[in-house]
């Protein structure tokens, strides 16, 4: 089902030459001294297009930096002031989404902590009712679609029509490289679900560290998503938080400089005519797939037919495990992926069983 969003292009409220939009700041707003320092080394690379800065911080522990409050939305002022550089903060309740819009904040976004929670979305959403400002959704912490869409829902209903998506990645028990994982596929659905929606990537909070987020930037880049959040510091070493994933301006402006930037359609005819060849034959071989999918489940329903029959369990550990090996194999001899082939097995392997079920229970009945 698609997303019913009223959205206006990013180009018409994102009108900065740079491409793709970059929002970049430091994680915190510390003092009024290092914020406007950063600040004027950012605008200085000419690359940025909005300043971010945490001001309100949602922390996990009490007793953990918080952010500095209110003050820091003078301290943004100050550094709008001096640098041209519209500002952007993050709202996690109807007073921040107050004060951030009577202190001329250009750029607000809603934090991965505040999306899960619907009810404090809708608060966000009806403190912003009659505004017309950006508002950047990041995705929940926990790996929930339903979630964010309902969050981009809320903020769109109450008249936000300059909206965008941040993925930000997801908390997982499993450790990994990444702070979050990216699970770009779920970044792929919202898109899939709104095409119109921008999406913008916050490489800073998925990689954790900053040796890893060229390589997340640049894929972000390459999925076409519109822009960047990126944390920047004047000295990452001395920051209060996050100091790990945050980049210096040189560095940053560096970053931005690597970054190889590739359209998402081409007028080339030569081009066009190759990728539709291609694509027809993706188009047919998908056909056979469904079709052989097909013919497998019908085969699927007379062997739960039989086990129904002759009294025999559905699952049989054997047998799967049996399955999964041999079609390991053959995947490994083909060059595919063992994750990906298992993943498909086991979608195959849950619908064969839900088919038998239903079987089984035509005896009940």
């Amino acid at each position: 089902m698609k997303l019913n969003l009223t959205i206006k292009p990013l180009n018409t409220w994102f009108t900065e030459s740079n491409q793709p939009p970059l929002i970049a700041g430091p994680c915190s707003a510390e003092t009024e001294e290092q914020l406007l320092s950063t600040a004027k080394l950012l605008a200085q690379t000419g690359r940025v297009a909005v300043l971010r800065a945490g001001i309100w911080k949602p922390r996990t522990r009490p007793g953990e930096f918080e952010g500095v409050g209110s003050i820091g939305l003078t301290w943004l002022q100050k550094a709008k002031a001096e640098t041209g550089l519209p500002t952007a903060v993050e709202v996690a309740n109807a007073k921040h989404v107050e004060e951030a819009l009577a202190a001329g904040v250009d750029v607000l976004w809603v934090g991965a902590r505040s999306t899960v929670n619907p009810f404090t979305v809708q608060e966000i959403a009806d403190a912003l009712k009659g505004a017309d400002v950006p508002v950047l959704v990041k995705n929940p912490v926990n790996p929930d679609l339903s979630l964010w869409c309902g969050a981009l829902e809320r903020i769109n209903n109450a008249g936000i029509t300059k909206l965008a998506a941040i993925h930000r990645g997801f908390s997982s028990f499993e450790k990994t490289a990444f702070r979050n994982e990216p699970m770009w596929e779920l970044a792929i659905q919202l898109k899939t679900l709104a095409p119109e929606l921008p999406i913008f990537n916050d490489p800073s909070h998925i990689c954790g560290n900053r040796e890893l987020i060229p390589y997340i930037a640049q894929k972000a880049l390459d999925l076409d998503m519109q822009g960047l959040m990126i944390e920047s510091h004047i000295d990452p070493s001395v920051a209060w938080t996050d100091a790990k994933q945050q980049l210096t301006p040189t560095a940053l402006s560096e970053l931005i400089g690597r970054l190889t930037l590739r359209q998402a359609e081409s007028n080339d005819n030569k081009f066009v005519d190759k990728l539709t060849e291609l694509r027809e034959k993706i188009d047919k071989i998908d056909d056979q797939i469904i079709q052989k999918m097909a013919e497998r489940m019908k085969v699927v329903e007379k062997i739960g037919e039989y086990k129904r029959d002759s009294g025999v369990t559905i699952l049989q550990v054997s047998r799967w495990d049996e399955i999964l090996q041999k079609r390991s194999d053959f995947a490994k001899a083909l060059n595919l992926e063992l994750d990906f082939v298992g993943k498909l097995l086991e979608l195959i392997h849950n619908e064969s069983i839900r088919k038998q079920t239903e079987i089984m229970n035509e005896v009940k009945a």
